[in-house]
């Protein structure tokens, strides 16, 4: 454990699901993890027990999914184990994902298919989704490139990285359901006879959405909030103005409506309780970076690309330096939109940050 890890608490210890085997870990409630080619080696799911009419009005007995995996031979067959050890003979009837990042959405097409049932989630990420999936230019390629060129990015490994991310989104998610049901904030959904309430979140996602069930005192946070690590929050190329980590430390501010001792199912790593704890250290996490940043700008203008060894101390492959660049500029536009920094563009055509001169 970390050192802030000691300020929240692991009801369930360091046991996880065994692969392919769902665990209970409220009554109606188990876990499922599956595993990621990535650095971020797991992904969190959630089967909760469910009872909805059919097309006649007959009430079927089933579950609910939250959230699916990437697409690949070996999560289908983690799910094919998940199906016969941990489903109790009962049908999945819906499928609900809190956000449409590959190893949430990617599997949806293939569930929904397989059992007859319809996608929940937000429209804006649904239609996001189908950009990223359909529209081979949404993400990655050229654009992106050049992007990371104009804040200051001139390495060409990861430029050619950064051109070939065009398939990266499709490749992991080839398909999506053809129809969706629309969940937004506030909403209501009722899954087995318990009121889940519907919180919109943003700067990670274009609209997150987590679930709470108050009558359980149970959060299943997605990616909003994390236990061990702190939640990518990004600029992207094709909203090159756009102000996340603004978004991401407000939508943070909701939960704190939410009971501390609130039981938080997070997407990565092991389900806590100090869900107030969580949040105040978050917003502790990227106060301390913002500081770094306004003190090394005293020394001169920043890009991007220059923020970034201030930010991450460790050595980042190609991959992983896209979401730190995408992070660098999170922060190093809250500044700037906050009047705490000022954007140049230079003779070489780098956006640069800088204090704001003293009249």
């Amino acid at each position: 454990m970390n050192r802030l890890e000691h300020q929240i608490h692991y009801p369930f210890g360091d046991v996880l699901p065994l692969e392919g085997v769902a665990m209970e870990i409220a009554p109606g409630i188990k876990w499922v993890r599956m595993a990621l080619p990535f650095a971020l080696d797991h992904i969190n799911l959630w089967l909760l027990r469910d009872r909805q009419p059919d097309a006649f009005g007959n009430l079927v007995d089933g579950w609910t999914v939250v959230d699916c995996c990437i697409d690949s031979a070996t999560t289908r067959a983690q799910w094919e184990r998940v199906f016969s050890s941990s489903l109790e003979g009962l049908p999945i009837l819906r499928v609900i994902v809190t956000h449409m990042h590959p190893d949430h959405i990617g599997l949806a097409h293939w569930l929904c298919e397989h059992w007859k049932v319809r996608l929940w989630i937000s429209a804006t990420d649904y239609n996001v989704a189908r950009t990223a999936v359909y529209d081979r230019n949404g993400f990655g390629g050229e654009a992106s490139a050049d992007f990371y060129s104009l804040h200051g990015m001139q390495d060409g490994e990861f430029l050619q990285h950064a051109r070939g991310r065009v398939s990266y989104f499709p490749t992991l998610v080839p398909a999506l359901p053809p129809s969706f049901r629309r969940i937004m904030d506030g909403d209501i959904v009722e899954i087995g006879g318990c009121s889940w309430r519907c919180i919109s979140g943003y700067g990670h996602a274009p609209e997150h959405i987590a679930l709470h069930c108050a009558e359980s005192s149970v959060l299943i946070s997605g990616d909003m909030v994390l236990p061990r690590i702190s939640t990518n929050v990004s600029v992207h190329a094709v909203e090159p103005e756009s102000n996340p980590l603004e978004l991401f430390l407000t939508s943070l501010l909701r939960y704190l409506e939410l009971p501390a001792d609130t039981l938080v199912l997070p997407s990565h790593g092991k389900p806590f309780q100090g869900l107030h704890e969580r949040i105040q250290q978050l917003q502790n996490h990227h106060r301390d970076r913002l500081a770094e940043i306004l003190e090394a700008a005293k020394g001169g203008p920043l890009s991007a690309a220059d923020v970034l060894p201030i930010m991450f101390k460790r050595k980042l492959d190609a991959h992983q330096m896209t979401f730190a660049m995408g992070e660098a500029l999170a922060h190093l536009h809250l500044l700037w939109f906050d009047g705490r920094l000022q954007r140049i563009l230079d003779a070489a055509g780098v956006h640069q940050f800088h204090s704001p001169r003293k009249e």
